[in-house]
């Protein structure tokens, strides 16, 4: 397996390549998008025949199982699969991708079999140990916080802004940044804005951030109208690749000014989840929490009374415990 670190910019030929060819709703599109790195790595290593296009979670299947070849269909989203129909579309063959070879794809949580022996005494595992298709670990970490009906909403409050919801039907927007990947009988369909914590730790450490919160007044907006980003630019929910932070006024009040940070990136997942129910998502009848934001009760109060809808933490976060549930159910929960 060969990582590609190699930065977006350097991508731009394989991405305007695929954009000549995929469907524009096609999440494939873009330098980030592991297709973009397929082609990007074709083109400098020479492969020949019978090499196969893997994920790190593909790697990982193949030694454990001893059969490399195979991925699950939320891993191989931005390498060209279509959602709908689980295979790899007509489009593919215009871009050159011989003599590389795509993965069989496979269901989550789909049973490939046991360790092999060469795994088995290289990791410990048991030999009997059953080996699953997983998925991708921001789909891990909806589905460990349990949400299974359309309408249930996940924010994760890190250094960005991400949004999940369940709905019906796919929803693909590339120029907000939106796709929607297979999760049982419906979609999980997200978003992501550039705000979030990064800002916040630009001005204010998190023992800082704790102790100003305890003096905060959800119930009182501060007025300050910000947009907060770390530099120039946003994809969604608006798009607008030249979009400046918006910052001040700063108050003297450092308490104050926090609240107002606060409030802006509220108003932004606000409009996130007004943005996704514009093309087509359910509205959110409750959001669940993730991120180092998910504990600060007076973000939460800021954000329940902008959303209009019930908000709290997610008691389970982490994707390593989504990933156990996939394994225990054999799938993605539905």
């Amino acid at each position: 397996m060969v990582q590609c670190r190699c930065r977006g910019p350097d991508r731009l030929a394989e991405a305007e390549h695929i954009g000549r060819v995929a469907p524009h709703t096609s999440p494939a599109r873009g330098a980030g998008s592991s297709l973009a790195k397929l082609l990007f790595l074709k083109h400098w290593l020479r492969p020949g025949p019978g090499t196969l296009a893997l994920h790190q979670a593909d790697w990982l299947l193949g030694y454990l199982t001893g059969r490399y070849g195979v991925s699950d269909w939320n891993n191989c989203l931005k390498l060209g699969l279509d959602p709908r129909t689980t295979r790899w579309p007509g489009w593919l063959a215009h871009l050159g991708i011989a003599p590389v070879e795509l993965p069989r794809v496979v269901a989550p949580g789909t049973r490939l079999g046991q360790v092999s022996a060469t795994a088995a005494r290289t990791t410990g595992l048991p030999a009997h140990t059953q080996v699953l298709a997983g998925t991708t670990d921001s789909t891990a970490a909806v589905v460990a916080t349990g949400v299974v009906r359309p309408g249930d909403a996940v924010t994760c409050l890190g250094s960005t802004l991400v949004l999940k919801i369940i709905g019906p039907d796919p929803i693909s927007a590339p120029d907000y940044g939106i796709y929607s990947h297979r999760f049982g009988e419906h979609w999980l369909i997200g978003g992501a804005s550039n705000s979030g914590g990064a800002v916040l730790r630009r001005y204010f450490d998190d023992e800082e951030i704790r102790s100003l919160s305890k003096t905060l007044n959800p119930d009182l907006p501060t007025g300050l109208d910000y947009y907060p980003l770390p530099a120039p630019g946003e994809r969604f929910p608006v798009n607008d690749g030249t979009l400046q932070p918006r910052l001040s006024p700063r108050p003297a009040d450092d308490g104050r000014f926090l609240q107002g940070l606060l409030e802006g990136i509220a108003r932004i997942e606000a409009a996130g989840y007004h943005r996704l129910r514009m093309l087509g998502a359910p509205p959110p009848r409750a959001v669940l929490t993730t991120g180092g934001g998910a504990m600060n009760t007076a973000w939460t109060e800021i954000r329940r009374r902008l959303l209009g809808v019930p908000v709290m933490a997610a008691t389970q976060q982490e994707a390593a415990y989504g990933s156990a549930l996939i394994a225990r159910l054999g799938a993605v929960p539905t």
